[in-house]
């Protein structure tokens, strides 16, 4: 007789999976003071969003500079009741055509997010694309 070895995803995994599906339902899943580790973060300026309304003022920003073609494919979940770790392809199609690995870490407290840790697998390349031209002056 064999026997079944039924695997069911952890629910901090199912968490993520909505979070990753529909990013503004961070919301219902994070602590009030989450603390976010932007991809486009150094040594020296860490790039720390803290508290939910500039982690989701950041992840609105994104979404629009992206004109709203901004995709997470989740290809893999981890997960525990401390940590949880998504990998995926982040896609754009505005300013332009981006496909880019990244690597989500999320810390729990208590059933929800309290950290997470932007990683893009060139974090520099993610920044320039989103990065605004500088405004043309009268000497250009």
């Amino acid at each position: 007789m064999t026997t079944a070895h039924a695997q069911t995803a952890h629910p901090h995994a199912e968490v993520l999976r909505a979070v990753y599906a529909d990013l503004p339902k961070l919301a219902d899943y994070a602590a009030d003071d989450i603390v976010l580790h932007r991809a486009d973060r150094s040594a020296e300026d860490p790039r720390v969003c803290r508290g939910i309304q500039a982690v989701l003022a950041h992840e609105q920003a994104l979404i629009r500079l992206t004109g709203n073609t901004l995709l997470m494919d989740v290809q893999h979940i981890a997960a525990n009741d401390y940590f949880g770790a998504v990998l995926g392809i982040l896609r754009a199609k505005h300013p332009q055509e981006i496909a880019m690995p990244f690597c989500g870490l999320w810390r729990f407290e208590g059933g929800v997010i309290v950290e997470h840790w932007e990683n893009a697998y060139q974090a520099a390349e993610l920044q320039h694309l989103f990065t605004p031209p500088a405004p043309r002056t009268s000497s250009d």
